[in-house]
């Protein structure tokens, strides 16, 4: 940054931001203690998170988006691998391209340091209200929507709890998506609208809740977790909006849904789903979900295999 200030600068702008990078700072600094108790370094546990939320990524891909000198990034995939963290495949759209893929074993070792990472945020905000929560949420995407460079490559989104209206929408994608998509008719709508009624209605704030994935301050995806009863929580109405599909979206929602479901006390997660939904059906498996049943039905105005999913918890 040169000596002489932007036009539209101010004294109390600079001072301000100054102040909060201290702050954030000193925060960053106490929920990262806990991290340093693990075999992993910050800069590992960054990788990690990214091959677990992202498909498709080279190691120069991962090196560009976290800024890494790539013969140190080479360095720590190479310890991955001896490690049996990190597996490398061909990419399908360029055969002399590596795509690096986690294992079973890195996706349990990013599971067990991102619900670590999850605990320590819970405890930070769990005094906040939902309201308060909800304005934290709100403000923090402002923070990165007003000091994003307009780098294309970087792709910011927050999650939050539902909000008035939220359901609507929620209804509205799920009708209209799934009817261009695979030709539902309004038998589908009236499913959805059902379903989200009642969890407005009558869930438990304390054991049920409803993500909202939010982009540049519009919602582009969802899901939500509700009591099944003797002690199984059940995964509903996950969608994430095409246009930001391959962001990890998806995959963060379900890690929400198991985080949330452990800390509350729960065995196990179902869902149902139709085999048609591939994108859905990777991100289950890639979470430890296994296929339990599946039989043929006539919904919707289409013929279709349905199926159940379970995790142990």
């Amino acid at each position: 940054m040169s000596g002489s200030a932007h036009k539209d600068e101010t004294p109390d702008t600079v001072g301000a931001v100054r102040a909060f990078n201290r702050y954030y700072t000193a925060l960053l600094g106490t929920l990262n203690e806990r991290m340093l108790k693990t075999a992993f370094s910050l800069t590992e546990a960054r990788v990690l998170y990214e091959l677990a939320n992202r498909d498709g990524l080279t190691a120069a891909m991962l090196a560009q988006d976290l800024k890494l000198d790539p013969a140190y990034l080479s360095r720590l995939l190479s310890a991955f691998k001896r490690r049996g963290l990190v597996a490398t495949a061909p990419s399908t759209k360029d055969a002399r391209e590596r795509i690096l893929v986690l294992s079973a074993e890195g996706h349990a070792a990013f599971a067990e340091l991102d619900q670590a990472s999850g605990e320590e945020v819970h405890g930070l905000i769990a005094h906040l209200s939902s309201t308060e929560q909800s304005t934290l949420t709100r403000a923090m995407g402002t923070i990165c929507s007003l000091l994003d460079d307009g780098d294309a490559d970087r792709e910011l989104y927050l999650l939050r709890a539902h909000q008035p209206g939220d359901m609507g929408w929620v209804i509205q994608r799920h009708a209209v998506f799934y009817a261009e998509e695979y030709g539902f008719d309004q038998s589908f709508e009236a499913l959805v609208a059902e379903v989200a009624g009642d969890f407005l209605k009558s869930h438990d704030p304390r054991r049920e809740h409803c993500w909202v994935a939010e982009r540049h301050g519009e919602p582009v995806g969802t899901v939500t977790l509700v009591d099944a009863g003797d002690s199984v929580a059940k995964l509903r109405l996950l969608y994430v909006e095409p246009s930001v599909r391959g962001l990890g979206i998806g995959g963060r929602l379900v890690d929400e849904c198991l985080r949330f479901a452990k800390r509350t006390g729960y065995r196990r997660i179902t869902l149902w789903t139709n085999d048609i939904l591939h994108a859905a059906r990777q991100v289950y498996e890639a979470r430890g979900f296994l296929l339990v049943a599946e039989e043929p039905h006539h919904s919707f105005g289409q013929d279709l295999v349905g199926q159940t999913w379970e995790r142990e918890l």
